[in-house]
């Protein structure tokens, strides 16, 4: 007999501790052990940039107050075309000296040049039909680099929901299947795990954009396919088999 342990739902009250109840599953019959994913394709509502402003200075002072005034334009600017503070996030700000190292092969020290400052910010944009456009304006502000885009779902659970009913399905007709081959007619199940995999999170991976050169005044902003993501339910399941 093979006996499966399932937590409590309430709590059997003793004097003067409290003790957990614990039920016994017992499974007659040899059990069925699967894992399945199901992944669901929807179309994305929300894009994420990451992009930023790197300066360089003799001094470590005057590279951060240059990327600071840099950084806050190119703020002011994201703010400017409607998106709220609340989707501005900083990721992270760099202030690292720089050497010169070309002339290591001569046995001469690495020499000094100045300090480069490096200021990220996140980005969600909540109408992606306008990413084109955002990323042509944060060129136009001064960004040096720009990572993304990366399109998600703000909210999954709808399909979350559709994968987790595929999912069960499927791994309820692998198990009648498992079953069938080993001489049972059917099955009953005795416990469900679920494990969650992915928020709506990119289907491919987008390049990162460095910004090298200034950006002639009447090409059009770049073409963004938003294309479809993907989000998904993992299920862990165990079922026995039955005549």
């Amino acid at each position: 007999m093979i006996r499966y342990a399932l937590p409590a739902i309430a709590a059997i009250m003793m004097t003067p501790a409290v003790q957990a109840a614990e039920v016994q599953l017992a499974a007659q019959n040899p059990v069925i052990e699967l894992s399945v994913y199901e992944q669901v394709e929807v179309e994305p509502d929300m894009a994420t940039i990451s992009t930023g402003v790197q300066t360089t200075a003799p001094t470590a002072v005057e590279a951060l107050r240059r990327n600071s005034a840099e950084m806050e334009r190119l703020v002011a600017l994201i703010r400017a075309l409607g998106i709220a503070g609340r989707d501005i996030q900083t990721a992270r700000i760099d202030l690292n000296p720089q050497y010169d190292y070309s002339n290591r092969q001569n046995g001469q020290s690495p020499r000094f040049i100045g300090y480069q400052a490096n200021n990220q910010v996140t980005v969600k944009l909540r109408q992606i039909d306008r990413t084109g456009e955002v990323l042509d304006a944060m060129v136009e502000a001064g960004a040096t680099n720009i990572n993304g885009p990366t399109f998600s779902i703000e909210d999954d659970e709808a399909a979350k929901a559709e994968a987790r009913q595929n999912a069960l399905e499927r791994g309820r007709q692998q198990a009648e299947e498992y079953a069938r081959l080993a001489g049972y007619s059917g099955v009953r199940l005795l416990q469900v795990a679920e494990a969650i995999r992915g928020s709506g999170g990119p289907v491919e991976r987008n390049e990162a954009i460095v910004v090298t050169g200034s950006r002639i005044a009447a090409s059009p902003p770049p073409p963004v396919a938003p294309g479809v993501v993907g989000t998904g339910v993992g299920i862990a399941l165990t079922y026995e088999m039955t005549r």
